[in-house]
């Protein structure tokens, strides 16, 4: 029986270079249009509103309304809303989970990439899983920062990640964030950071809302756990709160009504205003679902809330900021990537 070597057989002169072994996070948000203009916003618009994930209305009868009616006139209008809340750096929505992006790099080390996408608009997932792939990263924790579960929002992420995937054949392993909306982590940050924006106000406010992302009701009912999440975030947090706050009363309700179709309630708008009207003079409102300021809360709640509450009666309103890229924020994201990331770093 002849002797067998165990020298490894030479790469051949023309292979290919192909690096792995590498890991990387991927943060997750929903999306913004490039500039706060009428045609890049018709163009986010277009992509966002054709998606059957958050339109679950037969193409055939929405896509002649959106092309004939909805991409003609409400492009405009969002543009000026955009307008009143961009920054320096861009989109708020962009530069905020980019700032995201950064500091949970240096908390995680040279040993894990962190970059991000949107859903919507750019940077698109399909080029940032393509690109992560490129430089050797076999192994990908997805992450939606959607801390409550939604078709329209987590689902429709996890579509588009199975799309890209599709396309190549040489795929990375793959985990995703699962909802983080009753995470002991999630819930110690939104006490931290409001409570500390709350102990900086002039005063306590009287009520405190807590404004989550609406959604049709009909979602609810064909077995969507958004509002039941919303529900649980919002009673663990108003426990959490209440032992420094325990003359201040939290109420949970739900924005960004579209169309003429029943949504959850109560509405935010009917609410500030309502609230206003029966005797309320100070009001602070808070968005635990989104977990980057962006044109709903910066626009929708503090601009057009504040106007509204004013006009009704009321004296004093904040609309408070979202984890962002606060300590609290970075803390609470740290931890649920590293619980993520177990055996594979």
């Amino acid at each position: 029986m002849s002797e067998m070597t165990s020298q490894a057989m030479p790469r051949p002169a023309d292979h290919p270079d192909a690096p792995t072994g590498k890991v990387a996070v991927l943060l997750v948000n929903l999306g913004t249009p490039d500039a706060p203009e009428k045609g890049a916003v018709k163009r986010y618009l277009r992509e966002f509103l054709s998606d059957r994930r958050v339109v679950e209305i037969p193409p055939l009868v929405w896509q002649p309304i959106l092309r004939g009616i909805i991409l003609n006139t409400r492009p405009k209008k969002s543009a000026h809303a955009y307008a009143q809340v961009w920054g320096q750096d861009g989109s708020p929505l962009a530069a905020i989970t980019a700032r995201q992006a950064k500091a949970l790099q240096a908390r995680m080390g040279a040993g894990v990439t962190v970059d991000w996408a949107m859903r919507y608009g750019n940077p698109s997932i399909a080029s940032k899983v393509a690109a992560l792939k490129e430089a050797g990263h076999d192994r990908i924790l997805f992450a939606p920062l959607y801390p409550q579960y939604s078709g329209a929002t987590t689902a429709t992420a996890v579509d588009a990640l199975g799309a890209a995937l599709a396309e190549m054949r040489w795929q990375p392993a793959i985990r995703t964030l699962p909802p983080y909306h009753d995470a002991p982590a999630y819930i110690a940050a939104l006490k931290a950071d409001l409570s500390r924006q709350i102990s900086a106000l002039p005063q306590v406010p009287e009520v405190l809302l807590l404004s989550f992302h609406g959604m049709p009701e009909r979602t609810l009912h064909l077995g969507d756990p958004y509002h039941c999440h919303c529900r649980k975030t919002a009673r663990l947090l108003a426990e959490a709160l209440a032992a420094d706050f325990p003359q201040m009363r939290v109420d949970t309700t739900f924005q960004s009504r579209f169309g003429k179709a029943k949504w959850l309630e109560p509405a935010t708008d009917t609410t500030i205003e309502a609230e206003a009207k029966a005797g309320v003079r100070s009001m602070a409102v808070a968005m635990p679902g989104f977990s980057a300021d962006c044109l709903e809360t910066l626009e929708e709640i503090a601009l057009q809330g504040r106007d509204t509450f004013l006009a009704a009666g009321g004296e004093s309103y904040a609309a408070l900021t979202c984890l962002n890229d606060t300590e609290a924020g970075m803390d609470m994201l740290e931890a649920l990537v590293r619980r993520e990331l177990a055996g594979w770093v």
